[in-house]
């Protein structure tokens, strides 16, 4: 069984129940990638070469169309990264304050059940003259 974080798991399911969601993960990494770059030359060589006289009217209106729907894509997925990191830090800070927590208490124990053991070996006359050895 391999662990999952709580955050990463609640990130996971709400992808999982949403399509609107699952269609922005798609397109921000389709968008992101070489083969996005590559459609996209080739596409404009040919708007370019190709299907009109003068192509830069209709290109710069899609090519601003496509910039705005892409930038919102982004803004979309760094949204959702920045609530997933909100997310774990508070995981991760209240497992944290839980541990240390712990750790102080197993510290104390630590510190009494010390304090016991010195008082039952060490008598009190002992204590009471620390320079004198016998």
């Amino acid at each position: 069984m391999t662990y999952r974080h709580p955050a990463v798991v609640a990130h996971r399911a709400r992808i999982a129940s949403s399509l609107q969601l699952r269609v922005a993960d798609w397109i921000t990494r389709f968008a992101g990638s070489m083969p996005f770059l590559y459609l996209h030359a080739a596409g404009f060589v040919l708007w370019m070469v190709w299907f009109e006289r003068s192509p830069w009217p209709t290109l710069t209106l899609i090519v601003s169309l496509e910039a705005i729907f892409l930038s919102t894509f982004v803004m979309i997925g760094q949204n959702r990264q920045a609530e997933f990191q909100r997310a774990k830090a508070d995981h991760d800070f209240g497992a944290q304050t839980l541990e240390l927590r712990s750790n102080t208490e197993l510290t104390q124990a630590i510190h009494t059940m010390t304090t016991e053991l010195h008082k039952r070996l060490v008598p009190a006359a002992d204590l009471s003259r620390p320079g004198e050895m016998k």
